[in-house]
């Protein structure tokens, strides 16, 4: 089968071999209620409230939201508003730990007894795409469509980052448990764990352990970026096409991040909802590169400083990575349920861009085949009708187009402030 169009990066996977280490509990956390795409949650507590890990601390009655809970045991300090690096704005609530890590009473595994009740647990979890999009999981879940195959994306393919490795390493059987559940309570026959040949032990581990399940197929993907992308590794791994304006669940298929999946098993096991995250924290700043288990909340400064981070050569600062990351306006900016690592750079190549050459490498890099240059004029001529035609918002701004660009044009860019001038249905 023909594989879609991409580029080769170098994977510098430095802390692949680094087994995860979790991070002291922080002296203080600020958790915003905005943490997932869709509504923003309504704080529940107040200043001078005493909280508890696991406690619920924000909700919302939206469909399209999840609860957020509360990370460390302590004092709630104040709650206030919160400018996200996108410059979303939401309430945050800001706790200053007792250090005692009391777990809240409510805490017990959910009762899951059929589809309603595992959603409703999933909801509970507080569990949103923990590969970075922050989709709320449980509406996944739920589509109006049938299921018959769950893609488990265990791509990883961004630079850097090996967190998502580090699970499938450390919890190998939470991730099959998991896709087991999501399979029977869905009632989908099939399941594909889609994994980059770049990581052969993951690979073999999940070999060997599936190996008497026959609904379960272990895809080796080619070590292509941006191979994690939800309608490439779709193509991939299963052969299908989802269109402009589909969602996988209308081609029969369910996209779960392997951390997610692996997750929600832990959570239906023991009740605690989604207080935590596996960071990688790499650059050539940081002098001891890790994968940190850190409190949801915690100060990035925090997390650097531990891996010895020499922050006064810092010139660029990334939540993510280095093709689809967003910059870190302030250290003190905290963890959040997306966060999936956190890379220091002491250098930042700001090239300035020249005229288009019409080479078409854009053209050809891009795996949903659109015309980035063209894509541009259109932008420039505020054509909305030509830029429909281009099918600009196919585009899942993975920078490819930028990176291989001879004239240093910021086409991905482009593409993004171009989607603002289609009108949403």
């Amino acid at each position: 089968m023909k594989k879609l169009n991409g580029i080769r990066l170098k994977h510098r996977k430095n802390t692949e071999n680094c087994e995860t280490v979790t991070f002291p509990v922080p002296a203080k956390v600020k958790l915003p209620m905005g943490m997932h795409m869709g509504a923003p949650c309504t704080p529940m507590v107040k200043v001078g409230d005493m909280v508890k890990v696991g406690q619920k601390i924000g909700d919302c009655e939206a469909p399209f939201s999840v609860p957020v809970y509360a990370s460390v045991s302590g004092k709630v300090t104040a709650v206030s508003d919160y400018q996200s690096a996108m410059g979303n704005v939401c309430k945050a609530v800001e706790i200053e730990s007792d250090g005692k890590q009391e777990i809240c009473e409510d805490i017990k595994p959910p009762e899951i007894t059929d589809k309603e009740s595992f959603i409703k647990a999933v909801r509970e979890s507080g569990v949103c795409g923990l590969g970075g999009a922050g989709f709320p999981t449980h509406i996944k879940l739920n589509p109006k469509t049938p299921l018959d195959t769950l893609v488990i994306n265990a791509a990883e393919c961004e630079p850097y980052i090996t967190a998502d490795y580090r699970e499938m390493m450390e919890n190998t059987s939470d991730v099959l448990n998991g896709i087991r559940l999501v399979k029977d309570m869905l009632d989908i026959k099939n399941a594909k764990i889609a994994v980059e040949a770049n990581k052969p032990e993951a690979i073999s581990k999940f070999t060997d352990m599936a190996e008497n399940d026959d609904s379960i197929d272990i895809i080796t993907l080619p070590s292509a970026y941006p191979q994690g992308a939800e309608k490439v590794i779709i193509y991939n791994s299963t052969n299908r096409v989802v269109m402009e304006g589909q969602l996988p669940s209308d081609v029969g298929v369910l996209v779960l991040n392997v951390s997610t999946v692996s997750f929600i098993y832990r959570y239906t096991q023991t009740g605690m909802p989604l207080i935590s995250r596996r960071i990688t924290v790499d650059g050539n700043a940081v002098g001891e590169p890790k994968n940190i288990m850190a409190a949801i909340g915690t100060p990035m400064i925090d997390i650097l400083e531990f891996c010895k981070t020499d922050m006064d050569s810092v010139i660029k600062l990334l939540s993510g990575g280095p093709m689809m990351g967003m910059a870190v306006p302030d250290v003190n900016m905290p963890v959040t349920k997306t966060s999936n690592a956190l890379l220091a750079f002491t250098k930042y190549d700001d090239r300035k861009p020249s005229a288009c050459i019409r080479c078409g490498r854009c053209v050809n890099v891009c795996p949903l085949g659109l015309m980035p240059a063209e894509i541009d004029k259109a932008y420039k001529l505020k054509d909305v009708d030509d830029l429909k035609k281009l099918k600009v918002t196919l585009c899942m701004n993975c920078g490819s187009c930028t990176y291989v660009c001879p004239a240093n044009r910021k086409l991905a860019e482009t593409n993004q402030l171009a989607k603002t001038l289609i009108p949403r249905k």
